[in-house]
């Protein structure tokens, strides 16, 4: 009887204890959906397993709260995961691996399986790339652009592959780049010679008195091409997908060349029109008859007038009936687009695309490919399908016989004819000039206790406006990918039209490069930005890590509370502050104040990184 009378007391207060337990969940639960209502969290669908991507089943703790926008309380995680080392290399919207798993019905033969598919929100990743075993921080520039530490990327098969091509030779803990390709054995700088003579540029120099400055490298390798432009002033966007010949790409960002993930397949290149005086393929593998000519007249669509196509190629000098044949059907197809034979050498051929419109007007009616409807935005390109079409100039174009543009480097503080689409005057393109100038001048300050004058070379301006960031930096040996929202008037060809270079994109998705490849980010205003869209900051914060290389810095411009939700994450994310002030006042800030700070990414290694470099 006592047995049960004491059963019957442990059951009661099991009963209490489970209704205390449900009376907490329940407020958890209200005060969870109440503190749901800033953007600038993270909860719901940033806090999650990583296992159905990753591989990983490590849960995301939590710690102290937060204030957000409202004063509603978030929770920041003690650490995040860190991938497997598997995901070193990770590309979250370029992974073939789930696009594999996915499903996707995708048409090879059009390469979109090479072209951008993001995961799903629940399907992110939440996790910190590692470094691979034995990361060193990356050889400075200019020292770069002939030799990288393998240990950062430790994929010699293009050595191999490629060893009767120059490409590039492993020397012990290095990978040497000769300056060789597939068409240049004999080095990138005298091919680059060889096409200026046969332009007839003054002294066989690629620039052509400042007239050439941005190209447009399709099918780039490992960039050496690119590489040796700079020297004459002129910058290349080299381009190239995560194909079979993978890390490409890679090289050329660890070398410190400007270099983006990109194809040519379904979809329009992410740069708007007019944007390049020169663009070029050496066995670039490229079917440029197929679907009518699509993939050529998606390169016309971004050259600029009088703009060159540097075309080396088997089929340039016909060795068989095949080459001939591709040759011929090829040769037909640009006269019909209007583009002339500029010069012809040995397995080089260089076109030229028209001045104005006059030869499109010639055309018989019912010429193929047809002139771009009236109503096609050339300069859209967010997820925009190429057409097989003609895209014609502007009637102030036309007039103009030619982009209008001053020869490099004036055409950088020269307000370019395009300010006008956008309702700009030239004492707003020179006043905008002056504050970021200024503001550049400032952040130097901030960061000179901790870099020197080779510290940073790949700098990326997360949102460009019309690219003054960059023309700050000018006298700095560095280059900058200026990122353009994708929402909103295109105005990347300002940025063009400057002799800068850079991309659309929506950081609500994840940027086309491998980890660990800028030294330096400037965010301004563009946690407001996610803030305004609802997209995640903290997706947006582990992206940023994931692209920022060791020993990196990030510059964010934002409101004192953003920048203040972003500190509590410092921790968590092996960031720690180097610097605090207050945004100077300038035309350009409106609204609410605003804060700088400069963060620097840590080095960090996980526990199997440290074994295997031991």
């Amino acid at each position: 009887m006592s047995r049960g009378r004491a059963d019957g007391s442990q059951n009661k207060r099991l009963i209490g204890s489970i209704l205390v337990l449900v009376l907490i969940c329940g407020l958890l639960y209200v005060y969870s959906g109440r503190s749901g209502s800033s953007a600038l969290e993270y909860g719901g669908k940033s806090l999650r397993k990583f296992s159905s991507y990753l591989g990983s089943e490590e849960d995301v703790e939590e710690s102290s709260p937060i204030l957000g926008e409202d004063g509603d309380v978030g929770f920041v995680p003690k650490s995040f995961p860190v991938c497997d080392d598997r995901h070193s290399e990770l590309i979250p919207c370029l992974d073939r691996n789930l696009i594999y798993q996915s499903r996707l019905k995708l048409d090879l033969s059009l390469m979109e399986h090479y072209e951008r598919h993001c995961p799903l929100p629940e399907r992110r990743f939440n996790c910190l790339i590692p470094p691979p075993p034995g990361y060193k921080v990356p050889v400075k520039w200019p020292k770069s652009r002939d030799e990288v530490w393998k240990a950062n990327i430790p994929h010699t098969h293009l050595a191999t592959e490629k060893s009767d091509q120059n490409w590039m030779v492993v020397k012990g803990e290095k990978i040497v780049f000769p300056g060789g390709g597939t068409h240049f054995h004999y080095g990138a700088d005298k091919y680059i010679a060889s096409i200026a003579n046969m332009l007839k540029f003054p002294n066989n120099n690629i620039n052509n008195g400042g007239k050439i400055r941005t190209v447009l490298d399709v099918g780039c390798g490992v960039a050496s091409f690119g590489a040796y432009l700079l020297s004459s002033d002129v910058i290349a966007m080299s381009l190239a997908p995560n194909d079979v010949h993978q890390n490409q790409i890679q090289f050329a960002l660890e070398r410190g060349i400007p270099a983006y993930l990109g194809v040519l397949g379904t979809k329009r290149l992410p740069y708007p029109s007019r944007s390049f005086e020169f663009a070029h393929c050496s066995r670039c593998r490229i079917d440029w008859l197929q679907r009518d000519g699509i993939l050529l007249l998606e390169l016309d669509r971004v050259l600029k007038p009088g703009g060159y196509f540097v075309y080396s190629s088997p089929e340039a000098y016909a060795q068989d009936e095949e080459d001939l044949r591709i040759w011929k059907e090829m040769s037909t197809l640009v006269e019909r687009m209007c583009w002339k034979i500029a010069s012809k050498k040995n397995q080089t051929v260089i076109w030229e695309k028209p001045l104005t419109n006059d030869c499109y007007k010639e055309r018989k009616p019912g010429t193929l490919p047809p002139l771009c409807k009236s109503t096609d935005d050339p300069d859209a390109v967010w997820g925009v399908n190429m057409e097989a079409c003609i895209t014609p100039y502007s009637e102030q174009i036309d007039r103009a016989g030619g982009s209008g543009l001053a020869p490099w480097p004036a055409r950088l503080t020269t307000p370019p004819p395009r300010l006008a689409d956008f309702g700009y005057s030239s004492h707003m393109f020179e006043k905008d000039s002056e504050v970021w100038q200024q503001r550049v001048e400032d952040y130097w300050n901030l960061l000179k206790p901790k870099i020197e004058s080779n510290t940073l070379r790949n700098i990326m301006d997360m949102k460009a406006h019309i690219g003054s960031f960059a023309a700050a930096l000018k006298d700095k040996d560095v280059w900058v990918m200026n990122v353009v929202p994708e929402e909103g008037p295109n105005k990347l060809k300002i940025i063009y039209d400057r002799g800068l270079i850079g991309t659309v994109h929506s950081w609500c998705e994840a940027f086309s490069t491998y980890p660990r490849t800028y030294d330096l980010l400037h965010a301004w205003t563009v946690f407001s930005d996610m803030e305004r869209k609802k997209c995640s900051a903290v997706d947006l914060m582990i992206e940023m890590d994931r692209i920022l290389r060791p020993k990196g810095f990030i510059i964010i411009r934002d409101k004192p509370r953003i920048v203040e939700f972003v500190k509590t994450y410092l921790k968590t994310l092996h960031w720690e502050i180097v610097a605090t002030a207050e945004a100077s006042q300038d035309s350009e800030q409106q609204g609410e104040d605003e804060t700088v700070v400069v963060i620097q990414k840590k080095m960090w290694r996980t526990s199997e990184s440290v074994r295997d470099s031991e």
